[in-house]
């Protein structure tokens, strides 16, 4: 849940921070108004509008924004996930927890009982050999 929190905490302040900007470039490209009798610029002519409209970049990042913090609001735990219901799924946890260890030790009852059926195998299988190879060497060799 820190996680969601930390990702909220972080779409709010990139929506702050869209917030910010663009107020800055209206305020950077927005004409100035003129007030009789005083007059800043000296005369000069007011410099020309940005060609590029700003308006609907920022409508998309914003709205965005928006919708990813709806996002993880709603995927925060609600207030009726009370203690006892943390304690049930708790409970129901544990329970699979417990079953997935039987069957983990069924399991290795299993493998063990196969490593001793395939050690009893190699043993025969070794004392074939040695009886065989004593044979071997007890009998007569054979005259051409």
């Amino acid at each position: 849940m820190a996680d969601r929190l930390t990702q909220l905490q972080d779409a709010v302040n990139q929506l702050a921070d869209h917030f910010c900007n663009s107020i800055g470039v209206l305020q950077q490209c927005a004409p100035s108004s003129p007030f009789p009798g005083f007059d800043k610029q000296g005369g000069k002519s007011p410099a020309a509008p940005p060609t590029e409209d700003y308006a609907p970049i920022f409508a998309k990042l914003i709205a965005r924004t928006a919708k990813d913090i709806d996002t993880l609001i709603d995927s925060l735990p609600s207030e009726e996930s009370s203690l006892e219901l943390q304690l049930a799924s708790l409970k129901k946890l544990e329970i699979e927890n417990q079953e997935a260890a039987k069957k983990l030790e069924e399991v290795v009852a299993k493998g063990e009982n196969l490593l001793h059926q395939i050690q009893e195998a190699l043993n025969d299988i070794a004392h074939c050999q040695l009886q065989c190879q004593a044979l071997e060497s007890s009998s007569p060799p054979a005259d051409p």
